[in-house]
């Protein structure tokens, strides 16, 4: 993939990563992927998910896009999330408020391991208009890397246990 900008946003120590941003030639806007935690991608290389996020981001017609995740601790299992000291980073919110202001559309893709120290629920509460592609079993936003490429950006269903609103609010 040929790309017109690429850049990361590393803590000094390199061991959390808060920001991955791609440009191409051609479409408009920014799309923003917010996932579980980031993996081995940084500025100059890409991995499996990263390449799904961008093909994904060119098939709707979008020029660029930018991931972070609800942990920016780098690691390939969650397993090695789950025994980070600080899997969240110190960074990590300002990074993601940033990416979202900055966003035309946001697609949560965090996977099954969302719920892990409530990071989705505090985020759902945080963002409006989130956007998946598919709702998984245990009923957190479907990661990408697995997903058919056909599929498109929907409104992400409100979850019962993250609906905080008075029930006697109208849509509640």
């Amino acid at each position: 993939m040929q790309y017109t900008s690429q850049n990361a946003r590393f803590s000094r120590c390199r061991r959390y990563r808060y920001s991955l941003e791609r440009g191409w030639p051609g479409g408009h806007g920014r799309v923003l992927f917010i996932g579980l935690n980031p993996s081995t991608a940084d500025q100059h290389q890409d991995d499996a998910t990263i390449r799904r996020c961008v093909g994904f981001a060119k098939s709707w017609g979008f020029s660029s896009m930018e991931i972070v995740n609800l942990f920016a601790y780098r690691a390939t299992h969650p397993k090695d999330l789950k025994r980070a000291a600080d899997p969240v980073g110190r960074r990590n919110q300002f990074w993601i408020s940033k990416a979202y202001r900055a966003a035309d559309r946001t697609i949560a893709c965090w996977g099954s391991e969302g719920n892990f120290l409530s990071r989705a629920d505090q985020l759902r509460q945080q963002l409006s208009d989130l956007y998946c592609l598919k709702i998984n079993q245990t009923r957190q936003p479907a990661h990408p890397l697995y997903l058919k490429a056909d599929l498109v950006p929907r409104p992400i269903p409100t979850v019962e246990h993250t609906d905080h609103r008075n029930r006697n609010e109208p849509g509640a």
